[in-house]
């Protein structure tokens, strides 16, 4: 007697065993997935004294610092600057410091020649996906502005037409972007706005971007080659070049068509490019890639305070790899 009961026990906590381990598997991908989510935010209303208002706080998780945000990744930089990936950050978290702060975010384009065609596109995934809720004024960098103003650009921001030389070759186009920036940075940015976003119109952004990539000096890893060993990474190696960087030097490799910063720290990277393009020119040197050899050159020596990860500048002809979760700007694709 005793047996069989122990065999219908036996029998029910096999059932009811299968039954939880097949529950658990089938919310495997869902559970391993939530420590890489952005942690979930609720806004509550709470209630002050009668005379007072109804403001509203921030109800989180509590961080812990014993669990890494990814594993898959690197998210700090040797010299502890962050790396930013999605699953990295509390988007509503940081907005409400931003906002409390009341920052103006200057976004720069150039739209040189033909790339005024661009622009369009370029502005209507900006107003968008760019820094939603903040204060944003839109820069265009333009040899065409009359160009410009038949584009009927329809964006809720303030724009700025800012004409700029035309250059007879595109690689002149391309060098000549620092000495912009440098001037405006002097003349104008210091009394409009706290941060320079600097982004190129063949750009379309797919997802939102926010604060996250705000921060004293910011530049992105550049997709290509993230992955790839120190000498493999297309610095400038030739030393008669003022963008030279010896082969057993540099971090990263580093787009300059998207870079963050501060007004000062923007016109300070400006002027050492500019700098070192004049000096080359003298000596009838041009920096393997342009202007993004003196870049380079210049993050080597003056460490990003922040780094955004290459999710931040995709370009699609490249395999899309796994770390890869989200494409927030697509790169390159120039249909005129």
């Amino acid at each position: 007697m005793l047996n069989k009961k122990a065999k219908v026990h036996f029998s029910c906590f096999m059932l009811i065993l299968g039954t939880l381990i097949g529950f658990l598997l089938s919310k495997w991908p869902e559970i391993g997935s939530l420590g890489w989510r952005e942690p979930d935010v609720i806004t509550l209303t709470v209630r002050m004294p009668e005379n007072g208002s109804l403001p509203s706080r921030m109800i989180y998780g509590k961080p812990d610092i014993a669990k890494a945000p990814r594993r898959d990744v690197m998210v700090l930089s040797p010299w502890l600057a962050p790396i930013v990936w999605a699953g990295t950050f509390n988007r509503d978290l940081l907005m409400e410091e931003f906002q409390h702060k009341k920052y103006r975010i200057g976004l720069t384009v150039s739209a040189i020649g033909k790339y005024v065609k661009l622009l369009k596109k370029f502005l209507e995934s900006t107003e968008r996906y760019f820094m939603k809720g903040g204060m944003v004024t839109y820069y265009v960098f333009t040899d065409r502005p009359d160009k410009v103003k038949a584009l009927s650009l329809e964006v809720n921001r303030p724009l700025k037409i800012i004409t700029v030389p035309k250059y007879p070759t595109w690689g002149q186009v391309v060098l000549g972007r620092m000495e912009v920036l440098k001037n405006q940075s002097e003349l104008l940015f210091q009394k409009e706005v706290d941060y320079v976003v600097s982004l190129d119109v063949d750009m379309v952004l797919f997802s939102h971007i926010g604060v996250e990539i705000l921060g004293e000096l910011v530049s992105v890893i550049h997709p290509a080659y993230y992955h790839s060993p120190r000498k493999d990474l297309p610095y400038e190696r030739r030393p008669a070049s003022q963008a030279f960087i010896p082969e057993d030097e540099g971090d990263f490799y580093y787009q300059a068509n998207f870079f963050v910063g501060t007004v000062q720290r923007i016109y300070q990277l400006a002027t050492a490019c500019y700098e070192g393009i004049v000096k080359d020119k003298a000596n009838d040197i041009q920096a393997v890639v342009y202007e993004e050899s003196h870049f380079n050159k210049y993050l080597v020596y003056n460490k990003p305070t922040k780094l955004l990860s290459p999710e931040y500048i995709w370009t699609n002809n490249l395999w899309r790899l796994k770390d890869i979760r989200i494409k927030r700007i697509v790169h390159g694709e120039k249909k005129f």
